[in-house]
């Protein structure tokens, strides 16, 4: 009867390490995830971010009541209705973001290439000024364009259409609902929070007005097909992105992004961000000691 009692502890203290062991990442499912992760996204996880992975996944796999990471890889590659990968880029997305970020790119924007842009544009009757924010995570950096360009008096006769993309449905939703709290518009004056918020217990809600001018779209930035919906832009914002991607998924996103402008089109990238050694497709201008990108 003890032996019995034994091997069945045994027996329950094994199954415990089995299932603990296999919440693991072991390194070969690790590469699979890795290379399918990269496959659909162009982002790619390197070796050392293993444990983020790991981290930010183990809660899907217990809330889909999966035995391990090998079984949740086989969800995301046979899901028919494709929601668990919308739910894997929720979780391996970082949106790090804000109002007025990288103020000195914002200030280039409205004082030098809006105004090359509208006139420009003035030889040719075109009344159009076509904006979008690749990658936009919470919607920050687009409302902040849309705030900035109804500030500037020399716009508001302009067809002004703004666009902004990301990956995730999470944060889309978020930036639909455009409700942020202190960190958010930790760089915001006085001026713009009063003007284009109410402010309820630390708690900032978006005008309608602002709101307004903006469309949200899920965009894959490898994803040709959905890219090819973006053209004729005058300006795109695609800042902070391409640090995700190793060379090659860089070269066919900004390939894409190439594509997505107007000839003469600009391109911003975030301030510690660089096309060398990826296209010589775009010219680099400096005003100011601030870079932009313009379309060869």
């Amino acid at each position: 009867m003890q032996n019995e009692t034994f091997m069945s502890q045994r027996d329950t203290k094994g199954n415990e390490i089995e299932c603990m062991m296999s919440r693991m990442l072991q390194d070969s499912t690790f590469r699979q995830l890795r290379d399918f992760i990269y496959e659909q996204s162009g982002i790619y996880i390197p070796d050392t971010k293993k444990y983020l992975l790991e981290n930010r996944l183990v809660s899907r796999i217990e809330g889909k009541k999966l035995k391990g990471f090998e079984d949740y890889l086989y969800l995301l590659k046979y899901s028919p209705d494709g929601e668990e990968m919308t739910r894997l880029f929720d979780a391996i997305t970082t949106n790090e973001t804000s109002f007025f970020r990288e103020p000195q790119q914002l200030d280039l924007f409205i004082a030098a290439v809006v105004p090359r842009v509208l006139e420009e544009k003035s030889k040719t009757g075109n009344r159009d000024l076509k904006i979008w924010s690749a990658a936009c995570s919470t919607g920050e950096e687009p409302y902040t364009i849309v705030m900035m360009l109804l500030e500037k008096s020399n716009t508001k006769t302009m067809k002004v259409d703004v666009y902004a993309s990301d990956i995730s449905e999470g944060v889309l939703n978020s930036a639909k609902r455009a409700v942020y709290g202190p960190y958010s518009v930790r760089n915001m004056t006085e001026f713009y929070l009063k003007k284009y918020f109410t402010n309820s217990g630390q708690i900032y809600t978006l005008s309608p007005s602002v709101r307004s001018m903006v469309k949200f779209m899920n965009i894959n930035l490898v994803d040709e097909k959905k890219m090819r919906a973006m053209h004729s832009m005058d300006v795109v914002f695609c800042r902070n992105v391409l640090i995700y991607f190793d060379d090659r998924a860089k070269q066919k996103v900004v390939s894409l992004i190439y594509d997505s402008l107007r000839s003469g089109g600009y391109l911003f990238l975030g301030a510690s961000e660089s096309l060398h050694n990826v296209t010589r497709a775009f010219r680099p201008i400096i005003i100011n000691k601030t870079l932009v990108y313009q379309r060869a």
